[in-house]
């Protein structure tokens, strides 16, 4: 339990280092071989830690401290005979579901969430730039073309 939460909080900190960094770079910087180089890195660690260590920490602690086995029969046929009180004809579920299957199911959700915030990652540094001019479009300015301190 303590190495997935830590892993998550690893991996959640690498975002915020990402949007701080993003936040922080100006938008006409030119990028040396250096930073380029350790960006990618970066990056690389990022989705091997989100698509390979995260998932892993989650299948193992399933796996051994849920005990999450295949034997462990989470729903098979026959069990349900009724539900919400309407008698089910024939053998319900006609599938047989264990616990470790709900584990793969949910290392599924943990890819998509890592899926969406590489996206979203992605399309935040492309537009941040539009969010910049954006914000100083909104700014009052003078007929000098100088930005307003105060309202007149």
């Amino acid at each position: 339990m303590v190495a997935l939460i830590a892993s998550f909080i690893v991996g959640f900190l690498g975002i915020g280092i990402i949007m701080w960094q993003g936040n922080r770079r100006p938008l006409d910087a030119s990028l040396s071989w250096g930073e380029a180089v350790a960006a990618s890195t970066f990056v690389f660690f990022l989705m091997f830690w989100w698509y390979g260590v995260i998932p892993h920490q989650w299948l193992t602690w399933s796996g051994n401290e849920l005990n999450w086995r295949p034997d462990a029969i989470l729903f098979g046929p026959g069990q349900w005979d009724t539900i919400f009180g309407i008698d089910m004809p024939g053998t319900f579920p006609p599938f047989t579901m264990s616990k470790e299957t709900l584990a793969h199911i949910i290392v599924v959700g943990i890819y998509g969430l890592a899926l969406g915030i590489n996206i979203y990652l992605f399309m935040w540094w492309q537009n941040r730039g539009q969010r910049r001019e954006k914000a100083l479009a909104t700014v009052p300015t003078s007929r000098f073309g100088r930005p307003l301190v105060r309202a007149q």
